[in-house]
């Protein structure tokens, strides 16, 4: 493709629902976050003549307006002339959440509080970690998918084009099993059951929030999550495996709350209301585990440690995180 002129791009099947700033990263991994968000805003990029917005999810079909991008399509998988080495903070950041590697993939356990990717006042993120490697290697390893910054666990990184490539039609085809685990409010019954409510972004200055769909909702995009208790201190609250079915921004979350539990210290959907004496109010959510297969051939399934704020409170209810050892089926 021509990045030097408008080109008009047919999504293929295989990229049905995915959202546009995956799409992006999928086939232009030069255009930054930042870069994709003025493109939008600009009216640059379009969908079936149409503006459009980062989470929208294109379906099979739709064409893509793809403007003339300012960088080098020779070198759009290089550190940019200016990117800087990491420091040594940094590196050694880095190299703490590592939890898996080989010569195609980084699998991190990402900490709760640091951001996938940058915005507006986020300067510390995951993705400016992954410049600094792309000055240090040669090429800018890319982000497979990403998590909230609050969310702490499994965040999966491709080391080239080729294989984020690759990923991420797995991930837009559902072929990725994801686990997570949270804690919730009070015991949800039945203690296992699943949730299928279409969400849709809520306006005004709840503009950063997700809500459940209503039958006059054009953008409604549907959700559907699996949960099961596995220990509980009732009435307090529970611990529950999450599996969602779709990815959607924010679903965990909304779709816990939605029911009448939601995940602890979590601020935009109610969990940090009244919280438990002695509990930090910190998010209580965490990306536990992931199976996918490798694109050489074989399976990826990595399990990551519990956040340090999420263990204590495991601890404080008397729960024992080491009982499974991410292979069991909660």
């Amino acid at each position: 493709m021509n990045v030097n002129a408008v080109t008009l791009k047919a999504v293929s099947a295989d990229e049905n629902d995915m959202r546009v700033d995956r799409w992006f990263k999928l086939h232009f991994p030069g255009v930054t976050h930042a870069y994709l968000n003025k493109l939008l805003r600009t009216g640059q990029v379009r969908v079936n003549g149409g503006r459009t917005q980062l989470n929208a999810r294109l379906a099979t079909g739709q064409e893509v307006r793809v403007p003339p991008l300012a960088f080098d399509k020779r070198s759009a998988d290089a550190a940019p002339a200016d990117a800087r080495p990491l420091t040594r903070e940094e590196r050694a950041l880095f190299k703490s959440m590592v939890i898996f590697e080989d010569q195609d993939l980084f699998v991190l356990n990402k900490p709760a509080g640091l951001a996938s990717q940058g915005g507006t006042k986020t300067f510390r993120h995951v993705d400016g970690l992954l410049m600094g490697l792309a000055a240090e290697l040669g090429e800018r390893p890319l982000l497979v998918h990403r998590l909230d910054r609050d969310t702490s666990g499994i965040l999966v990184i491709a080391k080239r084009r080729a294989i984020a490539a690759s990923l991420g039609k797995l991930f837009a085809t559902r072929s990725v099993r994801k686990t997570y685990w949270a804690a919730v409010k009070g015991l949800p019954k039945p203690m296992q059951g699943k949730v299928d409510a279409a969400l849709t972004k809520g306006a005004g200055p709840n503009g950063d929030r997700m809500r459940e769909a209503n039958e006059e909702d054009d953008d409604a995009q549907k959700a559907v999550t699996h949960y099961a208790v596995v220990d509980k201190a009732p009435p307090v609250m529970s611990w529950v495996s999450l599996r969602p079915v779709t990815g959607r921004q924010h679903q965990l979350r909304v779709h816990m709350s939605l029911i009448g539990h939601p995940i602890l210290g979590d601020e935009k959907y109610g969990g940090d209301v009244d919280m438990p004496e002695g509990i930090q109010n910190k998010l209580h959510l965490h990306a536990r585990r992931i199976v996918f297969p490798h694109p050489r051939g074989g399976t990826v399934d990595v399990t990551a440690p519990l956040s340090e704020h999420m263990r204590k409170t495991w601890k404080f209810f008397g729960f024992d995180p080491d009982r499974y050892d991410g292979t069991d089926d909660k």
